[in-house]
């Protein structure tokens, strides 16, 4: 199987007082118009995070309204052993926890699968996590469990399997990429501290390592995009719409005359994510503001 090269993004719709931590979701008249915005912006896949009540919503109205959009889904599973190394870790994590994530993240996949057969002919392909190897993580499983899930998915499923993890993991996974059917991985310049001149040149890195690495299998950007605001995590001079405009232009360019399939992240700002400051970075780097308006990379 091909992922085919064309416009992709990920989409998590939570606006103001609505979060996955809180179980908040968007209502259906808000999904709606959202997919009618991706929509008339030419998005044909979406990318979303956990097989809940706001993916279920989606795929729902997505069938009800003959959206033309294909999904992909996965999970995002919890801390499965405790993280010293996390930077914002504030304390141990008890085994009672641990245990309790375990069964959280078991009945994640068997819920990705059930909704997988619910809304198949919508699927793209379904996900067995979202950056749960790097050392710096708070939300860490082991490579075995991460085998688990991709097998578990492919007996009870017969979608495409992948797994979403930055760049330079993929080196370390070498008994994990054979039970995939292709390689999602993260490239994010502006979290290296890597400004525009040198933004492309570190995706066309990023993707060249694990191309080579696993020339068996298509690699494909499940994640990459330019925060419009930041804090001082990042050198601010490089922040901005016009900044965003530049880099996703560019992205879009090499890309497509690669046929590299690329998730731009992300489809709206959320204002949940990151701490309370306004500034905080992790809340900008929708290409729709939190009011879905139009950031200029749309104009």
């Amino acid at each position: 199987m091909v992922i085919e090269c064309k416009k992709a993004i990920c989409y998590s719709g939570y606006r103001a007082g609505q979060s996955p931590v809180t179980g908040v979701v968007p209502t259906r008249e808000q999904i709606l118009e959202d997919l009618l915005l991706l929509k008339e912006e030419g998005f044909e896949y979406l990318r979303m995070y956990d097989p809940n009540e706001h993916a279920r919503r989606t795929l729902e109205l997505i069938r009800e309204h003959k959206l033309p959009f294909s999904v992909m889904v996965g999970i995002d599973p919890r801390a499965e052993y405790d993280n010293p190394g996390c930077p914002w870790r504030t304390k141990e994590k008890t085994e009672v926890e641990l245990e309790e994530n375990r069964v959280y993240n078991t009945s994640q996949i068997e819920k990705l699968a059930q909704l997988a057969a619910e809304f198949q002919e919508y699927f793209l392909a379904v996900s067995i996590g979202n950056e749960n190897r790097p050392g710096w993580g708070p939300d860490l499983v082991t490579e075995d469990r991460l085998i688990g899930f991709a097998d578990y998915l492919k007996r009870h499923t017969s979608l495409p399997v992948t797994y979403c993890e930055s760049a330079g993991e993929w080196k370390l996974l070498e008994r994990l990429v054979p039970h995939l059917d292709f390689i999602s991985i993260h490239s994010y310049p502006l979290w290296n501290r890597t400004g525009l001149d040198g933004a492309l040149d570190m995706n066309r890195r990023d993707y060249r390592e694990v191309a080579e690495k696993y020339p068996d299998k298509q690699v494909i950007f499940t994640e990459c995009g330019w925060a419009t605001e930041c804090n001082h995590s990042m050198d601010a001079s490089q922040v901005g719409e016009e900044q965003q405009t530049r880099y996703l232009a560019g992205l879009s360019e090499w890309t497509t005359q690669k046929q590299i399939p690329v998730f731009l992240f992300e489809a709206f700002d959320e204002p949940w994510k990151g701490g309370t400051a306004p500034d905080e970075p992790e809340k900008h780097w929708g290409i729709f503001r939190a009011d879905r308006t139009r950031k200029k990379a749309l104009s």
